[in-house]
């Protein structure tokens, strides 16, 4: 696949294999000298090196359970590689944890994203396949891709398994919330919770329930970006192998067809990316993520674009946060395809994938439909619009979301008293003292968790039930902040109020006391205050961003963008971004 070169002048295609981004010391030939002399020494021959090159993209780290089969995919892609002709040439970048980063995993998905981006640049390689999983893997890798510019193709770890309890099927990772919701009402013992604490993570791979990571796999899925039916295998099984080794045969042919995450990443591929996320009942992260993706292909993800599509398209996978079954039933009942297959009337079938078919070919040529009950019909939906509304008002003028088919119906149109948390250390201060001054029907607000307050917008926009309500069976309450929460999450909960509280926006001036309004029929969120004593509020406290010394927080401080545009930094959005 590969022509021969000048030993002299390193040219020849000039352009594939180890000649691709040659170190310039003056003389091409001396470089491409210079590298292939040191690579030999790890073995390889001149026939290897004359080929082309897919770099495989490691991710795996002990800190991240959820890519523990990292070794075991890297192998399969290398087959895929290696059985089509190529040189498969595995590199690291960093990898997130969700549970494990400080402070927040989205604090550094930026930074992961700029790493994919240059170390795809930076060293020789005609495609890349990028292993990822965990929440803000997938997104950070996708936005390096699309910024980087040379053929690229997505490959997800897989969901976990789900374990047992008492007899009860259990997964990560909206059982961990359940139970300990119910072990800070005290239904539950000490005992129980070490119990169930080593039953909700069956086995690697990510949470298995539709949370963050599995959205980002459907959707990236959705986008064209993953092969038809490779989001959905659980990571420990033959067919998520299977996936990986077809992964590498197909990035093998996207050197050949040049065919880059552009041609697939377009504006119809987001739309329909935006209908499977509304479909699938999925994380309201995955608009944050698809907003930075689409940004740094000079694409703009529309607030109110969105709620439209919303209104037309119904939640059809029966799937835990917003169901009952499991990322794995999902998997057994045909995945992403299946649900594809439903929402085809609404689909743009004429955009590319990386199969180098359009999706609506990969439509046609998947397996017939069987008889199952995790993907329901369209006229039969789990929920009769998509799973996450927009809202706006005058504390969120630029916008807010909540995740709908996750909320308790009763709440969805509520007024009342707001009880101010200022931060996240305020909150974890006063939210279990049972002397605090609440009540079921109040509406916990929290701010100073958005992009740059926390910063990185941490997913403690899930505030507890206070523990003296929780006690009394109180399950939901409306809940509102300019923070994220987990997908894994369910609750009646106001998310991404845009402009945060940090930078001045007025969500920094509500009080505890104020009376708030929630209409998720009428697409609102009204703080009943009037804009004088709003103004006035404003003028006493003048709030000044929040800065850094030195490092990459304050990179972060100085560049990172508001929710409604991806969260990513200003610097890295396509320079044709609209």
């Amino acid at each position: 696949m590969s022509g021969k070169s000048d030993p002299k002048t390193g040219t020849g295609d000039g352009s594939e294999g180890l000649r691709r981004g040659l170190t310039n010391y003056g003389d091409l030939g001396f470089s491409l000298f210079l590298r292939k002399a040191f690579i030999k020494g790890a073995g390889y021959s001149d026939d290897a090196l004359e080929r082309p090159v897919v770099g495989i993209i490691n991710t795996g780290s002990a800190y991240n359970p959820c890519h523990g089969n990292a070794p075991q995919l890297i192998e399969a892609v290398r087959r895929g590689v290696m059985l089509s002709g190529a040189l498969p040439m595995e590199f690291p970048t960093i990898s997130i944890g969700e549970s494990f980063a400080n402070p927040t995993s989205m604090y550094l998905r930026n930074l992961m994203s700029m790493d994919t981006e240059e170390m795809i640049r930076a060293q020789p390689m005609d495609a890349v396949v990028m292993l990822g999983g965990c929440d803000k893997t997938v997104p950070a890798q996708l936005m390096g891709a699309a910024s980087a510019g040379i053929p690229a193709i997505q490959l997800v770890s897989g969901a976990m398994l789900t374990g047992a309890h008492r007899g009860e099927r259990v997964g990560a990772c909206t059982d961990c919330r359940r139970f300990w919701g119910r072990y800070r009402a005290e239904e539950i013992d000490e005992q129980e919770i070490s119990e169930v604490n080593n039953s909700l993570v069956a086995s690697v791979g990510f949470c298995s329930v539709m949370g963050t990571a599995s959205t980002m796999a459907c959707l990236a899925e959705g986008l064209g970006m993953i092969p038809f039916g490779g989001a959905t295998a659980p990571a420990v099984t033959a067919d998520r192998i299977r996936i990986a080794e077809r992964t590498g045969v197909l990035a093998v042919e996207l050197i050949t067809r040049k065919l880059t995450p552009d041609r697939i990443m377009t504006a119809g591929a987001f739309e329909n990316a935006l209908r499977v996320l509304l479909a699938i009942g999925g994380s309201t992260n995955g608009i944050i993520h698809l907003t930075a993706i689409a940004g740094r292909l000079g694409l703009r993800i529309d607030l109110d674009r969105l709620d439209a599509i919303g209104r037309e398209t119904p939640v059809l996978i029966d799937l835990k946060p917003s169901g009952q079954y499991y990322m794995e039933d999902f998997h057994r009942a045909g995945g992403v395809p299946t649900l594809l297959r439903e929402l085809r009337p609404l689909l743009n079938l004429d955009v590319m994938t990386v199969t180098g078919r359009t999706l609506g070919e990969e439509i046609d040529g998947s397996a017939a439909p069987f008889p199952q009950d995790v993907v329901r019909p369209m006229a039969k939906p789990i929920y009769p619009q998509g799973g996450i509304a927009v809202l706006r008002g005058n504390m969120a003028p630029r916008g807010a979301i909540i995740k709908q088919s996750a909320a308790s119906p009763t709440l969805m149109e509520h007024e009342g008293r707001a009880l101010v948390f200022e931060n996240v250390e305020d909150m974890a201060r006063r939210i279990d003292d049972d002397a605090l001054d609440v009540s079921a029907g109040d509406i916990l607000v929290l701010k100073n968790i958005g992009p740059a307050g926390a910063p990185g917008m941490p997913e403690a926009g899930y505030l507890p039930i206070p523990k003296k309500l929780a006690r009394r069976g109180v399950t939901d309450m409306v809940r509102i902040s300019d923070g994220r929460m987990s997908g894994t999450a369910a609750g009646t909960i106001v998310l991404h109020v845009t402009p945060e509280a940090a930078i001045g926006g007025p969500f920094a001036f509500v009080e505890t006391g104020d009376r708030i309004r929630l209409s998720v029929r009428e697409r609102s969120i009204s703080l009943l205050v009037s804009e004088a004593v709003l103004a006035r509020r404003a003028t006493e406290k003048r709030i000044a961003p929040p800065t850094a010394e030195r490092g990459y927080r304050k990179l972060f401080l100085e560049s990172i963008t508001q929710a409604d545009e991806g969260v990513d930094f200003d610097f890295l959005r396509a320079a044709n971004f609209r």
